[in-house]
């Protein structure tokens, strides 16, 4: 694993997996519109507790949501629906976290699984004054976290641009991408 140093303490990098957080839940009645459908607001407040779980796992500190990059509502999730919520950094910063939670409705009679919705939430790990501090650093395995950790920076810098705390000519991994189309065309 990889490691770096901090005011003499180590951090061991983690892995995706060890930040994974699922939770599962039951579509009640109160928790629906009036045409019968999840309330959107509620699936938010979901989406909100797991990522926060997984960057809890991941920084073992207090993790407060810092932004809701994404939120995408594909399919509409019913009453008497089970829904499954799993949630993993894709991405360590210095202090902050990008979460990806991906979101799941079963068939209550096959018990099969199919993708609802995804959002991709960032956190900041924060000390006991409400001071950000220092994460480990994240340590992909598999193509898909391979393919998370590397579009988290390009969103992250995008972030910044809109931000006003980024020149477009600094966003080396946005114009890397621009680059490369520009190649292959």
């Amino acid at each position: 694993m990889k490691a770096f140093f901090l005011t003499n303490n180590i951090m061991k990098a983690k892995t995706p997996k060890e930040t994974e957080a699922i939770s599962t839940k039951i579509v009640l009645p109160n928790d629906t519109n009036p045409l019968g459908n999840l309330f959107g607001g509620r699936l938010l407040a979901w989406m909100d507790e797991i990522a926060y779980v997984s960057a809890n796992r991941h920084s073992r500190r207090v993790a407060v949501t810092a932004s809701i990059n994404n939120v995408s509502f594909n399919k509409p999730i019913k009453l008497g629906e089970t829904v499954t919520l799993k949630a993993k950094v894709s991405r360590a910063f210095s202090s902050s976290m990008e979460v990806i939670i991906d979101v799941f409705v079963e068939n209550s009679v096959t018990g099969e699984q199919s993708s609802s919705n995804q959002a991709i939430y960032t956190f900041v790990a924060v000390d006991q004054n409400g001071t950000p501090i220092h994460v480990p650093m994240l340590s992909p395995e598999t193509e898909l976290e391979e393919q998370r950790y590397a579009a988290a920076l390009r969103r992250k810098q995008l972030s910044l641009i809109l931000a006003g705390k980024l020149k477009p000519s600094e966003a080396t991994e946005l114009k890397a991408l621009f680059d490369e189309k520009e190649t292959n065309s």
